[in-house]
């Protein structure tokens, strides 16, 4: 979604030190961790009607969640972040109590829960959501005007949790199967959210009420409103599972610049769908937004603010000169409907699945325009992003993402085992079957690592260890005497073992090797020096 030279995320430290040196509050594991009070109960469906009042930059509405009884229980967690508050919760039409601890409000339920039951409470709530500080990185809500001084109005809370603005069960494992959402604003705005426009209705108080309907699952964060006086203009993409509806919402002192600029979405769908499969929301169809922020991935309604240049606000974040070609909010945050919305992670911990698989969609996009190579080039030069502060997994159950590398360094990790996997149709093959085999699923990164080794026909393990869990970047160290060539692994974890190709001098000829830590050996002539196929995200030193 974002980058490191913009994002400023929390360095963290290696996974040891971080657990003796950070202390997690009882909040976090509230918030970050499956609690007896979440497991026992299935989401099934949410009804989310919200009222915006910009004047006051407050919001009143309530939440229906629907779900299945798994185990009986009686008490039931729901998440609302402070300021906002919980008035009334509601099932079968009578009140029942609640106690809050935190952001958690700890739900008794009267009625008897029995295993496999179909059940609906319903959760009043209001007041003044937290004010987004810096969008979409420190999120919350954004009452932001246009030109003409109209309110222009959006939300982002990726990290944040989308309890920052409605009261839902907050933790990414469990997604609703379809969601409800009715947003009412002051007119002449029009609210678009994700899903499907089913109606609007005028409340003759000065308000309109717009009724949208997402049918697939959705995760949490990928919920959201965007009001603004917006021109709105759609079109039809003739995709792989056949039409697809586009909608687009821009300012309309912007409209001209906007449906320049977002005539690269066919340009997106043409390409991930080649290389991921289907658009994953046929049925709720892809819109593009504008907002007072950057963008964000979220489900169906994906929202922009690159200002309608190319790159990223202008800038080509691999210094190659090919991220000037396309825009980089539209490709990127739109490639997460794939990874992200489609596959999503379990636990924020897992927040690479998402990062690292889109940051890569931006070569593949590169590649299905402009050649392997130039996708290569793009590649390789966002290595001058990555930072090695801190292990891209984070601290699980407690809410906790980890080192921004998941980008630019998660990219390269997937470069560099595609170098492995070194057939780009097996390659192009395990990325739609990634989205086809965990089709709206929430996923862990044991999945993911034990479904790309098998398709890869290897064991990765020890390569994901190297790149995910540990901050160093493994060097192919070498010897060259007497006509042999000596080499292994160092500045690596224990057991690394990965297969590279390798070339001696000057020679355009590559040869496949596979060193290990241990040294190795192999005849060589006329040899003064080793090289790595720059492909593959390693160093080279020679010993001499």
């Amino acid at each position: 979604m974002k980058n490191t030279l913009f994002l400023l995320l929390t360095c963290l430290l290696p996974a040891v030190s971080f657990a003796q040196t950070t202390a997690f509050t009882h909040d976090d594991t509230l918030r970050g961790s499956i609690t007896p009070q979440r497991a026992w109960w299935d989401l099934t469906y949410y009804h989310l009607s919200i009222q915006l009042l910009p004047a006051d930059s407050a919001v009143r509405g309530s939440n229906v969640i629907g779900y299945t009884v798994l185990k009986p229980a009686q008490e039931l967690q729901v998440d609302l972040q402070r300021p906002l508050r919980i008035t009334k919760i509601e099932q079968d039409g009578k009140s029942l109590t609640f106690r809050r601890d935190g952001d958690a409000f700890f739900v008794t339920l009267t009625k008897p829960q029995k295993t496999g039951s179909a059940e609906r409470i319903t959760v009043f709530y209001e007041g003044k959501p937290r004010v987004a500080k810096r969008p979409p990185w420190d999120g919350g809500f954004v009452w932001a005007r246009d030109s003409t001084r109209q309110w222009f109005i959006a939300t982002a809370c990726q990290g944040l949790g989308a309890s920052a603005w409605w009261p839902c069960k907050d933790h990414m494992y469990d997604e609703p199967d379809s969601m409800r959402i009715s947003a009412t604003v002051p007119k002449p705005l029009m609210d678009v959210s994700n899903g499907r426009l089913l109606k609007t209705t005028d409340n003759g108080d000065g308000t309109r009420t717009f009724d949208w309907f997402v049918a697939n699952p959705i995760n949490n964060y990928g919920v959201n409103v965007n009001a603004a006086r917006y021109a709105h203009w759609s079109d039809t993409y003739a995709g792989e599972k056949g039409p697809l509806a586009l909608n687009f919402y821009a300012l309309p002192e912007d409209e001209d610049r906007a449906r320049k600029q977002f005539m690269q979405v066919p340009m997106m769908l043409k390409a991930f769908e080649h290389w991921f499969g289907p658009y994953p929301f046929y049925e709720d169809g892809f819109k593009l937004v504008q907002a007072p922020y950057l963008g964000m991935e979220h489900q169906s309604s994906v929202t922009y603010g690159n200002r309608f240049m190319n790159g990223y606000l202008g800038r080509d974040l691999s210094g190659t000169g090919w991220g000037l070609l396309w825009d980089f909010i539209i490709v990127h945050e739109s490639g997460h409907e794939w990874f992200a919305n489609n596959i999503t992670y379990r636990d924020v911990a897992d927040m690479w699945i998402h990062e690292s698989f889109t940051n890569y969609a931006e070569n593949l996009f590169v590649e299905y325009y402009w050649g392997k190579e130039a996708g290569a080039q793009y590649v390789i030069g966002c290595r001058n992003n990555v930072r090695n502060d801190s292990p891209i997994i984070g601290t699980y159950n407690v809410n906790n993402s980890g080192s921004g590398d998941m980008y630019y360094k998660g990219g390269n990790m997937l470069h560099t085992i595609r170098q492995i996997v070194n057939d780009d149709s097996t390659w192009r093959n395990l990325l739609r079957g990634m989205n086809k085999t965990f089709y709206h699923q929430t996923v862990t990164t044991a999945q993911i690592e034990q479904y790309v080794s098998k398709q890869a026909g290897r064991d990765l393990q020890h390569v994901f260890d190297q790149y995910l869990r540990d901050t160093r970047i493994p060097v192919l160290e070498y010897k060259l005497k007497n006509g042999v060539a000596q080499y292994r692994w160092t500045n690596c974890v224990a057991g690394f073992d990965m297969p590279v190709r390798v070339c001696f001098g000057m020679s355009p000829v590559y040869t496949n090797v596979l060193p290990t830590t241990a040294w190795q050996t192999m005849p060589v002539k006329n040899v003064v020096s080793l090289n790595v196929d720059a492909n593959y995200y390693v160093n080279v030193r020679q010993i001499k």
